[in-house]
């Protein structure tokens, strides 16, 4: 197995304890907005560190990458959380875990990365896997507001994971990028928070998900760029976006959640996406 994969499969992981964490706080009554900004509050210093420790953080034009990268999440998440409001969860969430498609489009066509056909079938796998399990088993209905605002969070976040690897092919460590991104999401995420609140007032236990959420998707992260640098985007970012399969299982083992034959078939089928993208 390629050593880019292995980076993205484990990012894959820290991104789902990153999702399981953020779910736990949504069920403790942790606002959005304040999940974000405390995540992106505690990420910076991070980062910071990060670079500092390694020596591997250099102001160059992958820095702007990575503030591009930074405007580009904020928007997809306003726009996530906006659809929200008046969309189902269960309709929202499935659409938007489908960004990576938009990657996939954009490395081909931009890039010259290859579409194989274990490629294509592994997109169609995941396709069915994020609409298996995550999709809801009751009927429900979205407004033509919230899927016109989460198509556009979607086109986003996948346009933000391709600057990734533009940021990492002009030569950019994890270091450089990521503090370029938080440089600009960082503020906006605050400022936003502070808009909503007319002062910054998340419940306690906001602080608690916000620091762990924060360190599980700085490594997250750290892995899928350096993974980046020697990999195609169009096989990493679908691989480390099923960290649904991470929370799913968590559900099961640590929570007890009943398994049915939906979710049986949607990891089934997550199984055969990573299978196919790995042997690509």
């Amino acid at each position: 197995m390629h050593e880019s994969i292995q980076l993205a499969l484990i990012a894959m992981v820290f991104y789902g304890l990153s999702d399981w964490i953020y779910k736990s706080a949504a069920s403790q009554g942790v606002q959005s907005y304040h999940f974000m900004a405390i995540q992106s509050m505690l990420f910076t210093p991070g980062i910071l560190l990060y670079g500092y420790a390694t020596q591997s953080f250099y102001f160059e034009k992958s820095f702007f990458c990575g503030m591009a990268n930074g405007l580009i999440t904020f928007l997809a998440l306003y726009n996530f959380l906006g659809s929200l409001k008046s969309g189902a969860v269960s309709i929202i969430a499935p659409i938007f875990r489908l960004s990576f498609i938009i990657t996939t489009i954009l490395a081909v066509f931009f890039l010259d990365e290859r579409f194989t056909l274990l490629k294509f079938l592994a997109l169609c796998a995941s396709l069915c896997a994020v609409f298996l399990l995550l999709g809801g088993e009751k009927k429900t209905s979205i407004s033509q507001k919230a899927l016109i605002q989460v198509v556009i969070a979607t086109t986003l976040m996948g346009v933000a994971s391709f600057i990734y690897k533009v940021g990492a092919l002009w030569g950019g460590t994890p270091a450089t990028i990521i503090t370029g991104q938080v440089s600009i999401f960082f503020p906006l995420a605050l400022g936003f928070a502070f808009y909503k609140d007319r002062g910054f007032r998340p419940i306690p236990v906001a602080w608690k998900y916000g620091a762990s959420a924060s360190i599980f998707t700085l490594i997250a992260l750290i892995l899928l760029l350096s993974g980046l640098k020697i990999g195609e985007v169009s096989t990493l970012v679908p691989i480390s976006q099923m960290g649904f399969i991470v929370t799913a299982l968590m559900g099961y083992f640590l929570l007890k959640e009943p398994f049915t034959v939906r979710k049986y078939l949607g990891l089934a089928c997550a199984f055969s996406a990573l299978i196919f993208l790995s042997i690509t």
